[in-house]
């Protein structure tokens, strides 16, 4: 082996007897400190890896395991289920059961007041008026005609009383 001058000297110079025999010891010892605690360290970094590779091979065939058991579940339900309800078919009532209204006969009337008279009208017994006919029948009332629209108009009395109805002269 050939070894060359200046690494002896250095390492002579390193190790020289003159340095003190505590340093070298100290030195030594925590060198050997930092390479036990990077050997440690990689050896739980392994440890580590290996156990999270094995705990997610784990959930991986254990997913993979449970699709088929709920399969089976769904297979093993009873066949007989007893029905929580009552199937109605319906159908059209005859004509018979249909209830109708009719108008009833003047003798089937009944009213609760002794003196109730019915009242009929027959075509022809009236007659139009105008605007100042309408007025002059109110004319002693405070009155006004309100044209609501083209072809209605409202008559409004300013007494509300009046609205209820009053002799006509």
């Amino acid at each position: 082996m050939n070894q060359r001058p200046e690494k002896k000297e250095l390492l002579a110079d390193v190790f020289n007897e003159t340095s003190a025999a505590d340093f070298r010891d100290a030195l030594l010892g925590e060198t050997l400190r930092r390479v036990r605690n990077r050997r440690r360290w990689q050896q739980t970094r392994r440890a580590v890896g290996l156990l999270l590779t094995l705990g997610l091979l784990t959930i991986f065939f254990w997913q993979r395991g449970a699709k088929p058991t709920a399969v089976i579940a769904v297979r093993s339900t009873p066949k007989s289920v007893r029905l929580s309800y009552q199937l109605v078919r319906t159908e059209a009532l005859p004509a018979s059961a249909v209830v109708t209204t009719r108008t009833l006969a003047r003798a089937q009337i009944i009213t609760s007041t002794a003196g109730g008279d019915i009242v009929l009208t027959t075509r022809g017994n009236f007659r139009v008026i105008n605007d100042e006919q309408l007025l002059a029948l109110v004319a002693h009332r405070p009155a006004a005609l309100i044209r609501v629209d083209a072809n209605s108009e409202r008559l409004v009395f300013a007494d509300p009383a009046d609205e209820k109805g009053f002799p006509v002269p």
